[in-house]
């Protein structure tokens, strides 16, 4: 029976009904819109694209969300360049036509092939806004040349900007599809335009465990919360589609954390942890009971839709890691539940390239065995060690001890 998505209370448990949203502030991380790039497209039908991803910002900001970002992705760039030059060349007319537009964010999507990821290093150091990422499997197989190769560039990304702040903008993809709205992940098909949304929303799990006895309760409560939020939210979504012409993707139900302590991911599980941290035993379990709520909500999905523990993006995580509460094996152990793999990994500026193709083995491994998508985005820091405090002065970052890659 297909699903009729536009009904926003058929599947809201205990007669509960949708609220109107203008009352919440809940905020969107990412409005992605992927669009087929084409060599010769020219600017007005670029700016086409673009004007309608500013009217879908707007409709949501009527309707009193907050909107941090807004991005653009194309189809696999090797789709449309075949020579470096060509890359180079469509690369830098994208950073120009984003920035021109107002655009936050541009991802050219994965490269799947050695050659191809050998150039992400010089191709992201065009542009401070434009994103690339590599295929390292499949269902079946584990690419090892592949990965080699994007742990080469890792090492060679981390030289670029200050602080290895480039590997912001690029990761390791294991078995993720496209229309995936969160960067540095996203791409597009050869379709038309379509558009996904992606959420800051650890603070919604911080207040339904904040307010429950015990993993049933913040279960129950959590399920209630997101589906009254989404169901509400969906509408708007189908709404804008309709009026805009534009094909909505879904939402990307992955939680997504914030560097406010009040609504940390981490600090979300010790309320049901009762005394103990983030990483101690239940860990695993509040992790799946998570994963298994996002996944079963009743809306219209793309993506991850998985759990995101990005070190320097919480809090909460930023801290246990600077109080030694897990490690970078305990986050590929919580993956195995349906987390979305590793994220904003602070690294030494000496990890060797081995030591950074063994975490990708690793990564690629779960994903083959699990049949899910993950990806890894591994950050070494130079001239910083284990133990080292990180000086990131972005503003989504929470700075936190570099990790020990063994």
């Amino acid at each position: 029976m297909e699903i009729d998505y536009k009904n926003p209370d058929i599947f809201l448990p205990n007669g509960f009904k949708t609220k109107t949203c203008s009352s919440w502030s809940m905020k969107i991380r990412t409005i992605t819109v992927g669009f087929p790039y084409q060599p010769h497209m020219k600017i007005d039908d670029f700016r086409t694209i673009a004007h309608i991803t500013k009217r879908i910002k707007q409709a949501f900001l009527d309707e009193g969300y907050q909107v941090q970002t807004i991005r653009m992705s194309t189809q696999p760039w090797n789709e449309y360049a075949k020579t470096k030059h060509d890359i180079i060349t469509h690369t830098k007319r994208l950073d120009q036509w984003i920035h021109d537009e107002g655009i936050d964010y541009f991802n050219i999507g994965p490269a799947a092939d050695k050659k191809h990821i050998s150039w992400i290093p010089e191709i992201l150091s065009m542009t401070s806004n434009g994103f690339s990422t590599a295929i390292i499997c499949d269902h079946e197989n584990m690419f090892y040349d592949y990965i080699e190769e994007a742990a080469k560039i890792i090492k060679k990304n981390a030289e670029i900007e200050p602080q290895g702040f480039t590997n912001l903008r690029f990761a390791a993809l294991c078995n993720v599809k496209p229309f995936t709205p969160f960067f540095p992940a996203s791409y597009h098909q050869q379709s038309p335009p379509s558009f996904g949304i992606g959420f800051e929303n650890s603070d919604l799990v911080y207040q339904a465990f904040k307010n429950a006895g015990n993993i049933k309760d913040a279960s129950n409560h959590l399920r209630k919360t997101f589906i009254e939020r989404y169901q509400a939210i969906q509408q708007i979504a189908i709404k804008i589609s309709e009026n805009n012409h534009i094909i909505y993707d879904g939402i990307d139900t992955s939680i997504s954390t914030s560097i406010d302590e009040h609504e940390s991911i981490a600090y979300a599980y010790e309320y049901l942890l009762k005394g103990y941290h983030f990483g101690q035993p239940a860990t695993l379990s509040i992790s799946k009971m998570i994963t298994d709520i996002i996944q079963q909500l009743p809306i219209k999905k793309t993506g991850y839709c998985g759990l995101m523990l990005p070190v320097l993006e919480d809090h909460g995580l930023a801290m246990r890691n600077m109080e030694g509460c897990f490690s970078i094996a305990d986050l590929l152990h919580y993956s195995t539940v349906c987390g979305t793999g590793l994220d904003t990994i602070p690294l030494p500026g000496d990890c060797t390239i081995d030591e950074i193709k063994n975490i990708l083995y690793d990564v690629a491994t779960l994903s083959i065995k699990l049949k899910k998508p993950l990806s890894a985005r591994l950050m070494p820091i130079p001239g910083k060690k284990p133990g080292d405090m990180t000086e990131f002065s972005f503003q989504y970052f929470k700075n936190s001890t570099v990790m020990n890659p063994r």
